[in-house]
């Protein structure tokens, strides 16, 4: 959890240092132009300047969620956040290992999915033996879930 949180916490701090020192340089120079209703660099810098508080505001709120995770309080017999899962797909027969993670640590090509993708969705609050269906980009796909560990087996 900590790295997310610094990773967050990183694009923050360049966010705000482009808010309060970049872009208030940019829009000055743009004003020396001239005729500001013609001026679509102090319009872009605006545009920007726009991007970027909102911007913030998801990060802010994104720390404060990712801060609120009380892993104690996560499921020790159902997928959760941290959980390791061995899935067997049912239509082409081979296994599949999944761990879920948050948005920010999600790393598809390396078995870590984030726990609001359609399979990460899908998979939340199941347990060992079940059968899971989901709809994915290239159509339905089941999955029974053959292996469970959570995040208090992986920590412990």
């Amino acid at each position: 959890m900590e790295e997310v949180r610094k990773k967050l916490q990183d694009e923050l701090d360049a966010l705000e240092e482009e808010l309060h020192f970049l872009l208030p340089k940019e829009i000055q120079k743009a004003r020396e132009f001239g005729d500001l209703r013609e001026n679509a660099e102090y319009k872009a810098a605006l545009e920007r300047q726009s991007i970027v508080q909102a911007r913030i505001m998801q990060i802010r709120q994104r720390i404060s969620e990712v801060e609120s995770i009380d892993i104690s309080k996560l499921p020790t017999d159902r997928v959760a956040y941290g959980s390791r899962v061995v899935l067997f797909d049912v239509e082409k027969e081979e296994k599949v290992i999944y761990k879920l993670v948050t948005s920010e640590e999600s790393d598809p090509e390396n078995g870590q999915i984030s726990t609001v993708s359609p399979i990460g969705q899908a998979l939340m609050g199941k347990e060992e033996g079940d059968e899971v269906r989901v709809k994915t980009p290239n159509g339905f796909r089941t999955f029974e879930i053959s292996r469970l560990t959570t995040i208090h087996e992986e920590v412990g």
